[in-house]
């Protein structure tokens, strides 16, 4: 990790930087592949999971069978894991749910907001060398209370033609409709399209490599919505001198082991502290079976010290990190300063890792400074808000003329005369 003594506010830009691939080298090979799903559907599909997964599949589905099968190859004690998880979140999740209240903004004149679950969604889980079956129950299951009709998932097949048993467990506890053998590029297409056996779906959630990220900014531009704009994972540690060096150590590593493209930051304002923790994470990594993979991101990484906590604060809403742990003394005091960040950990027994399996906050969260302006994803994210207003005839009495005053203004008279019209209609009575 590079350490950084002090810095002026104007090398802060440079400084905080993350390791992220221009989406727009991308797109010209994403677009080819869209294109192909889009004119082709299963057939484009199936050829890409062979062409870049290496499985011939005859059936894109999951069937029932597979999903019975997979439960028995779950073990009890993993279960009762996802049972607990399950659990937080749906208990956080249904928090959120907000009710309906009128609101008479003048004598006669009443609206209301009623939220309305987004019909179709269409969740991407990766595969590969660690299948993120938790992504399934952040996502899934707060698609499940906000009432969506059809949630379907779209996961990677290992080479066997089979998709990882907790990913397939974990749908169905999590309320998931319909599971595909698809991944990548190939996935998100037939998702935001529809294939012959893929339904297309309104909206379009869910973490993913680089050329995921640029197939669901390319479709989210015209075609379906998307969660947010995403990119590697990455945390951010603020110590000071009672921080536990060897928590906030494993907090670092706990990002790093993430994948290659992943971004650790310490920022404190102990000397001393920094030093220990430098240390500790050196230690720690030598014992971490991903070991390669956390040295590779370490290098992305920084030590950053600080003259005071104000300053470690203004910093961190500079760089707007995904995951943000408070390690501090007054750990609350500090977190009242924070304005940007994806989801915070509070003091030294709250880890990243809470957050990202079993405490029940979403872990589906904004990436590469994306926190100065989206929101983690929550049971807003799944449902639609649409207004209502209803006018007595006093109330357009009494809002009519500032309308026709307003339309005529704006040179629009058909809005002034639907107006007009109703005043009249009242006038004769």
């Amino acid at each position: 990790m590079k350490r950084i003594d002090y810095p002026a506010k104007a090398e802060w830009a440079t400084l905080l930087q993350r390791p992220v691939l221009e989406m727009e080298q991308l797109f010209d090979t994403v677009r080819a592949v869209i294109a192909d799903v889009r004119s082709n559907g299963d057939k484009a599909v199936m050829a890409m999971e062979e062409k870049f997964d290496k499985v011939s599949l005859s059936s894109l589905a999951v069937a029932e069978a597979e999903i019975v099968e997979a439960e028995g190859l779950v073990s009890n004690e993993l279960k009762e894991a996802i049972a607990l998880a399950k659990h937080n979140i749906e208990t956080f999740h249904k928090s959120q749910i907000a009710g309906v209240d009128k609101i008479e903004t003048t004598p006669g004149v009443n609206c209301w907001r009623k939220s309305v679950a987004i019909e179709k969604v269409g969740l991407y889980i990766p595969g590969g060398m660690a299948p993120l079956f938790s992504t399934v129950l952040m996502l899934a299951i707060p698609a499940r209370i906000a009432g969506c009709k059809e949630i379907v998932l779209c996961t990677p097949p290992s080479k066997d033609g089979k998709v990882n048993p907790a990913i397939l467990y974990a749908a169905k506890v999590a309320g998931v409709h319909r599971i595909f053998k698809a991944g990548g590029i190939q996935a998100i297409a037939a998702m935001a399209y529809g294939t012959e056996s893929v339904p297309k779906v309104y909206k379009i959630f869910g973490p993913g490599n680089q050329y995921v990220m640029a197939a669901k900014q390319l479709v989210g531009m015209r075609d379906v919505a998307i969660d947010m704009p995403a990119g590697p994972s990455e945390v951010e540690v603020i110590a000071d001198d009672t921080t536990n060096p060897v928590f906030a150590a494993a907090d670092l590593l706990s990002q790093a082991e993430h994948g290659v493209d992943s971004q650790v930051v310490l920022v404190t304002t102990s000397a001393l502290m920094l030093e220990q923790i430098a240390k500790e994470v050196e230690r720690q990594l030598e014992e971490l079976p991903r070991k390669e993979i956390a040295a590779r991101s370490l290098a992305n990484s920084k030590l950053v010290l600080v003259h005071d906590m104000d300053e470690a604060v203004e910093l961190s809403n500079v760089y707007a990190p995904e995951h943000l742990i408070i390690e501090t003394k007054d750990y609350l005091e500090v977190a009242e300063k924070v304005a940007n960040a994806g989801s915070v950990f509070l003091g030294s027994y709250s880890p990243e890792s809470a957050g990202d399996y079993a405490s029940g906050t979403n872990h589906t969260l904004p990436t590469n400074g994306y926190a100065k302006s989206y929101s983690g994803v929550s049971l807003d994210s799944f449902i639609r808000k649409i207004t209502f207003q209803e006018l007595t005839p006093a109330g357009i009495t009494a809002i009519g003329p500032a309308i026709e005053v307003m339309a005529a203004n704006e040179q629009l008279d058909g809005h002034k005369n639907a107006v007009t019209v109703r005043l009249k209609e009242l006038n004769k009575k």
